[in-house]
């Protein structure tokens, strides 16, 4: 047996162990790497866990970590209320505007635009009784809605990497086809879910929390409370101002020097968020002790441990194995939807940036003939590859899933898996019609 075929078989057993036993599969994922890694590829340790993405890693505990002072200080909410103003007190546009948001983010070059819009749009999903699901999902689709503009780190990738290749890029189309594409695919998930009730979390329920005047109320829990007393009760054009607490502003200025950082200076928003994080429990060591509790662990060790395994099947050959038996196809055409969906299938467990490179490089030489239109197959390539990005073992997914409160995590990763694997059934066989479309009018 070969050990691309070994590889994939134990990916299939990662899944149906993790399901059926309840075991977090990065666990799982850290065994098959040394199992796969160690035994058929005979790889030191060194190299079998060379795959582990530590910039990965120290986002998601830097991000958690410095969001757990906000949601334990009252400053999220804080934040939601200032937006709700904007759009005066329309609770029904907020959804939208978490999802324009994310994309005109992300479209300038903030890669990680869900892991700062997330919190707030969750946050205020479960204060206003909104569908959480249906908000993630707008929150994704609004990242991959902009994720390929020209000045994106997606989009720069992909047009250089053509270029470099002898081929023309397409920047315009690159751009338009994933945002309409997303538009459509965020419009068709907030009329069915908008009016449905979603997830609840059992504590978003219960009254019992610090009074202002209790002995256990500190001066952040006390204006988390007050704060949340008025994102709770449907705020209208009428609300009062809420102004930040003393303790509150040290986190405020952490969010602006946070984004700016990343956002301006492009800065690794990892090291920049503990670095925050860390400067913000010397001011306090109590919250720093309290924002840790929120660093949500089991979904870094999903994660990593997922994308790990993914690294030794990569390094076994895996990918271009498959890839290399579809772009053997003689019909373009079908050759193209095969890679689509081989695209999506594996993006959906590791990096969207990393498979469409593989996947332009497999299909560089089809693409030369002419047979197939180069602007929209990179578009739909595009499509194909990120709009499974709900999967909570993408990044985007992942800092979903670490922003949904403990209570209800279990179900909405039940929910993200179903979307996920719609999209992944759907999406790239309607993505290939934007490929195709164009080498039909042209023949």
């Amino acid at each position: 047996m070969s050990a691309e075929l070994i590889c994939v078989i134990v990916l299939g057993l990662m899944f149906i162990i993790g399901t059926w036993r309840d075991i977090n599969m990065g666990l799982l994922g850290f065994i098959a790497a040394a199992g796969v890694g160690g035994l058929v590829l005979h790889q030191a340790p060194e190299e079998f866990l060379a795959g582990f993405p530590v910039d990965l890693f120290l986002t998601l505990v830097g991000l958690t970590y410095l969001f757990g002072f906000a949601q334990n200080n009252g400053v999220i909410e804080l934040i939601v209320n200032w937006c709700v103003r904007i759009v005066g007190g329309r609770i029904s546009l907020m959804p939208w505007i978490f999802f324009a948001l994310t994309a005109v983010l992300i479209s300038l070059g903030a890669l990680f635009a869900v892991a700062i819009i997330a919190p707030l749009a969750l946050t205020f999903a479960r204060r206003h009784r909104l569908n959480q699901f249906m908000v993630g999902l707008l929150v994704v689709h609004g990242a991959l809605a902009g994720a390929f503009s020209p000045i994106s780190v997606y989009g720069i990738f992909i047009d250089d990497y053509l270029a470099k290749n002898g081929l023309t890029p397409s920047p315009v189309s690159l751009f338009l086809a994933p945002l309409v594409f997303n538009f459509v695919f965020a419009l068709v998930v907030w009329l069915v879910l908008r009016h449905r009730p979603g997830l609840r979390a059992e504590a978003d329920d219960d009254p019992a929390s610090p009074s202002p005047g209790s002995a256990d109320a500190s001066p952040d829990s006390t204006a988390a409370s007050q704060t949340g007393l008025l994102t709770r009760s449907a705020p209208t054009n009428e609300a009062r101002r809420v102004r930040p607490t003393r303790g509150q502003v040290p986190t405020l200025i952490g969010l602006i020097a946070m984004a700016l950082s990343v956002l301006i200076f492009g800065w690794d928003v990892g090291f920049v968020t503990i670095t925050i994080s860390i400067i913000l429990a010397v001011i306090n060591p109590a919250a720093g002790k309290a924002a840790m509790s929120r660093v949500s662990w089991s979904v870094v060790i999903l994660i990593t441990g997922v994308l790990t395994y993914i690294a030794v099947l990569q390094e076994a050959g895996t990918v271009e194995w498959v890839s290399a038996g579809i772009s053997a196809i003689g019909i373009p055409l079908l050759a193209a939807l095969l890679l689509f969906y081989m695209s999506g299938l594996i993006s959906a467990l590791a990096s969207s940036l990393a498979i469409i490179g593989v996947v332009i490089a497999l299909a560089v030489p089809f693409l030369e003939s002419g047979d197939v239109h180069v602007g929209g197959f990179v578009a739909a390539l595009a499509i194909a590859a990120t709009i499974v990005d709900i999967s909570p073992f993408s990044t985007n997914g992942a800092m979903l899933l670490a922003n949904v409160h403990s209570t209800i995590r279990d179900r909405y990763y039940k929910q993200m898996i179903g979307y996920a694997g719609l999209m992944c059934l759907i999406g790239p066989g309607l993505a290939w019609f934007v490929a195709a479309v164009p080498t039909w009018i042209a023949g």
